[in-house]
């Protein structure tokens, strides 16, 4: 019985996880500003990191956490250097 809510409940986040990918996909090629499509980015990573977690707990496997920390300290990077190119118009001084 457990295992079925498990189940159910992981498929269903996943779903959700998907559309929400689908919302923030929409918003970075339909972003009317590039601090939107940053923010979608962002968005976009944090979904998939999540989508990774639960991936993980399904499979019961290790390597998915794995790649979620580094998607993660990825993401967190791309950001900081996107938002460092738009303020200052390079990302090297």
């Amino acid at each position: 019985m457990n295992e079925a809510i498990l189940h159910w409940s992981l498929f269903a986040a996943q779903i959700m996880l998907g559309l929400g990918m689908l919302a923030a996909l929409f918003r970075v090629v339909h972003g009317p500003r590039a601090q939107d499509r940053i923010l979608a980015l962002d968005a976009l990573y944090v979904v998939a990191l999540l989508l990774l977690i639960t991936l993980g707990i399904h499979t019961d496997s290790q390597v998915y956490f794995s790649l979620a920390l580094l998607m993660g300290l990825l993401g967190f990077v791309g950001t900081v250097a996107l938002a460092k190119f738009l303020m200052r118009g390079e990302v090297i001084e």
